[in-house]
């Protein structure tokens, strides 16, 4: 049950939150556009943020132009990525310091993110074990985000109420999915713009972000509470 001073669970975006991989995959998209004789553009690669791995490799049959199924497309990105990422992990500022204190706090973390599990893999293994108590991966899902579903699967697997929990964002898209899903939402933007949203509340980094505070200004903004003391 949340509290005035934290949430009952933290629900973490992974790409461009977590992790700065963004870059990973706007390169791997790069690189396919010029294995196969296509056109990419910095434009599309942004229009791809947050998504669904399986929307996208639609999007980059059409507009690359690839003749691939989207599956293939798919496989393609994540061998492009997870190679990059075994090489090196780009955490975002403040991200492990955070999940740190979560964890010595005693508050409950699931990872909700788009990306496929043999992705997640090489960054779960760079974390404590245990640092989330599930993981949800867009191949694992039935609706991707901005579909409600992710978060939603998240929730119900730490037996927690979606509004109870705060879930961290870099994207619109992915801010749309924890908002449908009942979630108050701290976004943090990194390689895209966020627009407002009535359950958002902006950050500019993680780093030296009281993740209490936070909930309690999203408790007063939607209950009018009293804002709490304390932190993790």
């Amino acid at each position: 049950m949340a509290t005035t001073t934290g949430p009952a669970a933290v629900l973490w975006d992974m790409d461009g939150t977590l992790v700065d991989t963004e870059p990973y995959w706007i390169e791997t998209e790069f690189a396919l556009a010029e294995r196969f004789g296509g056109t990419w553009s910095e434009a599309h690669a942004l229009s791809l943020v947050g998504n669904d791995l399986m929307v996208s490799a639609r999007y980059i049959r059409e507009h690359m132009p690839l003749e691939l199924p989207p599956e293939e497309i798919v496989e393609l990105l994540l061998d492009g990525v997870v190679e990059r990422v075994r090489r090196s992990v780009p955490w975002c500022a403040g991200a492990r310091e955070q999940l740190v204190a979560l964890a010595g706090a005693g508050v409950p973390c699931a990872l909700v993110t788009m990306s496929w599990t043999r992705f997640v893999e090489p960054i779960l293994e760079q974390l404590p074990p245990g640092t989330f108590s599930t993981v949800v991966t867009g191949d694992h899902v039935t609706h991707g985000k901005p579909h409600p579903e992710p978060y939603l699967t998240a929730a119900e697997r730490l037996g927690v109420d979606p509004a109870d929990c705060l879930a961290v964002e870099d994207s619109a898209t992915g801010a749309s999915s924890a908002e449908a899903a009942g979630c108050e939402v701290l976004v943090v933007p990194n390689h895209v713009e966020v627009p407002p949203g009535p359950a958002r509340t902006f950050a500019d980094s993680l780093a030296g972000l009281d993740l209490a505070e936070v909930w309690s200004a999203t408790r007063t903004r939607r209950e009018g509470a009293v804002p709490g003391a304390g932190g993790y």
